[in-house]
């Protein structure tokens, strides 16, 4: 009964697909590799090709026969694995670009666009394997195409651990350099967390979690556009009550279709569904906004007074539709604010009515954090430190996700662009503030967790 409910709710959304840019952003697949772990890293290496192949060799063609079959473009094929800190550990001469080759190889060769799990966890300190992976990311990314990094910083529990933050300000600019020849993208492909999801579909922070079956499917679901839409059919003296119940039905519909799809295609594959992931996901395609959302609620631009309420708003609402529509919500589940991935961001970011602060603050109440901004290529690690430890801070403060996804662009300043093209997009260099963070940062230790994190 429930699957034919669904599917009317499928026949409603073809409007949605046609005319507002609906779609499921991303089917990813999380592939536990605990089992992979020896002291060989060539065995390692096999175990791991073996592993995603048995259980992913089949999720791009079956995506899809879905997308055929229900008319709902999947968009994303992804994987992501048990972060690989913990994987190679144990060899005797541990190799992580090796795996990091291995992982792309893999990646390609099952057809997924991009592989997540090159990650480490390390809020409160750094292993012998942490400290590896994190050296070896600036070589691992600028080796591949499809594998994406991150490492978690902070949580509510652990507090912010700032000689990680400095390392990681280090590794984010060595990891632009090396690929300055396109534009910076290694730094595109590399994202730091305060409190990251262990199960959350989205790259580049997507990886499978210690706590997290062997596999399963996990399903970002989309749709700036059809939100927009949805407000736009509003009378223009509609209230924010009237607005709010708007967004709320709309989730409901679009969450609806990414569980149905979702389902199926862990049926198909033979594995466990695992959570849908609400966040609102922008494109660069024109109509596929979530700065468009804060003009359809009557902002002249995303960056105008406002904005940070039009976005707790619109999170807020958000989560409430897609919660009623499914009982395994998870991931990230707000709105994304990326700047290079959002056309309205874009704009908003060319005019100057969009600065690095303004961002900041609306990280309080949206998904995620600083994500895909590109400043000046000569911004200094410490500054870059500073803007990572602000972010930890509002994610630790306030229990949520935040993260930090910064792009300095080796070669260019204020005024700049670069270019990605896809899902990546493209970004004007931002201006960044020059007053020094050096002293504060390298300060080290760890920032103590608030005093609400006793809450046993």
């Amino acid at each position: 009964m429930a699957d034919i409910i669904n599917e009317q709710f499928i026949l409603e959304t073809i409007n949605m697909v046609k005319l507002h840019n609906l779609d499921i952003r991303t089917v990813t697949l999380a592939i536990s590799l605990r089992d992979c772990i020896n002291s060989d890293i060539d065995v390692v290496c096999e175990n791991i090709r073996n592993k995603i192949r048995k259980y992913a060799k089949n999720l791009v063609a079956y995506a899809n026969e879905l997308e055929n079959d229900y008319s709902i473009p999947i968009i994303n094929k992804r994987i992501s694995v048990t972060p690989i800190s913990i994987v190679g550990e144990a060899c005797e001469n541990p190799d992580y670009v090796k795996i990091a080759r291995t992982l792309d190889d893999v990646a390609k060769e099952v057809g997924v666009n991009f592989i997540g799990g090159f990650s480490a966890l390390v809020e409160k300190g750094f292993t012998k394997g942490d400290k590896l992976l994190i050296e070896s990311i600036p070589e691992a990314l600028a080796q591949t195409e499809r594998l994406c990094a991150s490492v978690n910083l902070a949580t509510s529990k652990a507090g912010i651990n700032m000689d990680a933050v400095l390392k990681m300000a280090d590794i984010i600019k060595k990891s632009a350099e090396l690929t300055k020849d396109k534009d910076s993208i290694g730094a595109a492909k590399l994202v730091v967390f305060c409190n990251s999801a262990s199960d959350n579909p989205f790259m580049a922070g997507a990886y499978c979690g210690y706590g997290e079956p062997e596999c399963a499917l996990n399903v970002g679901v989309s749709g700036p556009g059809v939100v927009r839409a949805a407000i736009e059919s509003l009378p223009e003296d509609a209230d924010f009550s009237e607005v709010a119940n708007k967004i709320k039905q709309t989730a409901y519909k679009i969450t609806s279709t990414g569980e149905l799809v979702g389902k199926k295609l862990a049926a198909k594959l033979g594995v466990p569904f695992g959570v849908v992931d609400l966040s609102l996901a922008p494109t660069p395609a024109v109509g596929d906004s979530v700065a468009g959302i804060f003009q359809a609620m009557g902002l002249e631009h995303a960056g105008a007074h406002g904005t940070t309420a039009a976005l707790a708003m619109l999170n807020d609402a958000v989560k409430k539709g897609g919660i009623m529509a499914s009982s395994h919500v998870g991931g990230l589940s707000g709105a994304f604010i990326p700047v290079s991935e959002d056309a309205g961001m874009i704009e908003a970011a060319e005019r100057g009515v969009l600065s690095l602060d303004k961002l900041e603050a609306m990280t309080c109440v949206c998904s995620v954090g600083i994500d895909m901004v590109a400043i000046p290529g000569n911004t200094s690690n410490s500054t870059i430190a500073g803007i990572i430890a602000d972010e930890m801070a509002i994610g630790m403060i306030n229990k949520k996700t935040t993260a930090v996804r910064i792009i300095p662009a080796i070669g260019k300043q204020s005024g700049d662009k670069i270019f990605f093209g896809g899902l990546l997009g493209e970004a004007p260099i931002m201006n960044v503030n020059k007053l020094s963070s050096d002293k504060f940062v390298n300060r080290g230790g760890r920032i103590p967790a608030p005093i609400h994190s006793l809450n046993n």
